[in-house]
């Protein structure tokens, strides 16, 4: 792992901006295993980012249910600054910095040892899968009630296999392919809401958009709902190598997506609780299909719920790749079974894959508030180590090539670090003794994992091996040169 120094500090380029320059001491020499061609441009690349994080409103509807109209729509303006902005930001640099499969497991590795590499690998691909197994169960929460007989038995469960099967396999087919099919996924889960907005005119009502009962607050649901709708924008970061020239694309998708994420929340919220009489306790997974309904009729409703449909289907197919990049690149460096680096013919990892599918279908049977609260728990865990890493390679490799740089230094890292550490903090303490107890018992499986694939390595019971097409990057013991 390896980086070459620059004797000189790069200079910083705002996020949204990009010169026509390549990479300065980042050797980004293409991987004769992924075919450029086939590489991630700048548009798939917004709508993969935007079904990582959001991929429209649904799912937003509990923090109504939680803390009425005013702290719902302030949470979707305010947290972003908080949380999203910061780690939109960190995953630019970094993921700049380590153009990549694997990502955020690179950064920590590089930072803290392979070590913590791998406890990070572990928690983000759990807390991947986790989310994963939310879109199946969302998928069905909305159409049932077109289709009751989905709404449990046998016929939900197989439901719920068919789909993942399906949706696997349009993972199986290419990463090219599932960023277009995000780009017209995407497009489709948005027009009807416009189109609600534009009907809804006439009655909304600004006053139901100051209703606020700060004594009457389950801040749990509230705080675990934004976080959830809100997070997983370093999820990108794990197929940077699948990406055309990362040094401008990733930082510019990222700009973009954030404004469309924010937006795709936003007013969807503005309108349902400002054209209709406020009912907290109905605001639940799906309810925006009945707002479609009482605003527009049957014809409206069926479209949302058509788009919820689509919604969940981006969102899965996007999941599925961060999550099945990872684990390649965890091969690639050796943390993992040389098997798992093993690409399909379409240049797929078939193996990380089938493994984040076997996750989603085991996970199916919770429901979505403790899908929501134990991925959260992990994904914390997660963003602590990332923190921890993106300050210590500000203070051990000040003068590193990083292509998008933050501005502030060491200083400014930190800075930026400290809002959504104490957020993660408040995430953590409202925790259940439930997902408390699950989250910790998986996070030791990680701990006590990597020593056995030490020993397994050792034993040469599975072949581990580290790619030679790696692009040179930082060791622990300081900058090597080739």
């Amino acid at each position: 792992m390896k980086l070459r120094v620059s004797a000189h500090k790069e200079a910083a380029i705002p996020m949204g901006e990009f010169d026509n320059a390549e990479y300065i001491g980042i050797n980004e020499a293409p991987s004769p295993r992924a075919n450029n061609a086939r590489k991630v441009s700048v548009l798939p690349l917004i709508f993969l980012i935007f079904y990582e994080v959001s991929g429209g409103p649904f799912g937003v509807e509990d923090t109504v249910k939680a803390a009425g109209p005013l702290l719902s729509l302030l949470g979707f303006l305010v947290f972003p600054l908080i949380w999203s902005v910061p780690e939109a930001l960190i995953t630019a640099e970094m993921g700049t910095m380590f153009p990549e499969n694997g990502g955020y497991v690179v950064w920590v590795s590089s930072a803290l040892g392979p070590y913590w590499g791998f406890q990070q690998g572990w928690m983000k691909w759990l807390s991947g899968v986790i989310d994963n197994a939310l879109y199946p169960v969302l998928f069905l929460d909305y159409v049932k009630s077109a289709i009751p007989a989905l709404g449990g038995g046998l016929p939900r469960v197989l439901a719920v296999l068919v789909l993942t099967m399906v949706l696997t396999y349009m993972n199986y087919r290419g990463l090219t392919i599932v960023g277009w099919m995000a780009v017209s996924l995407g497009i489709l889960s948005i027009i009807p809401f416009v189109v609600m907005g534009l009907i809804s005119i006439p009655k909304l009502r600004p006053s139901r958009w100051l209703v606020v009962d700060v004594q009457n607050v389950d801040w749990n649901l509230y705080l675990n709902t934004l976080f959830w709708n809100l997070n997983y924008w370093d999820s990108i970061s794990t197929l940077a190598g699948e990406v055309q020239n990362p040094k401008k694309t990733l930082p510019k998708a990222l700009f973009y997506a954030v404004i469309l994420v924010v937006l795709s929340y936003f007013f969807p919220l503005l309108i349902g609780t400002g054209a209709i009489p406020l009912q907290r306790d109905l605001w639940t997974d799906g309810y925006f299909s009945d707002i479609a309904k009482i605003l527009g009729g049957i014809w409206l409703r069926v479209w949302i719920q058509g788009a919820a449909a689509v919604s969940n289907m981006g969102m899965f197919v996007a999941e599925m790749s961060s999550d099945s990049f990872q684990l390649l690149g965890m091969a690639d460096r050796g943390m993992l079974p040389e098997f798992f680096a093993k690409r399909s013919r379409y240049g797929t990892p078939l193996f990380g894959i089938l493994f984040s599918a076997s996750g989603v279908i085991l996970l199916s049977w919770m429901s979505f508030q403790e899908i929501v609260a134990a991925e959260n728990f992990l994904y914390c865990f997660g963003m602590i180590l990332e923190f921890i890493a993106f300050v210590l390679l500000k203070i051990k490799f000040p003068h590193a090539s990083r292509p998008f740089k933050i501005p502030g230094g060491t200083v400014g890292a930190i800075l930026l670090c400290i809002p959504p550490t104490i957020l993660i903090c408040v995430v953590l303490a409202l925790s259940s003794i439930k997902v408390l107890v699950v989250s910790l018992f998986a996070i030791a499986i990680g701990l006590v994992m990597q020593p056995c694939l030490k020993l397994i390595e050792k034993k040469r019971w599975l072949k581990f091996s580290v790619s030679s097409d790696l692009p040179d990057n930082i060791t622990t013991d300081g900058p090597l040169l080739h």
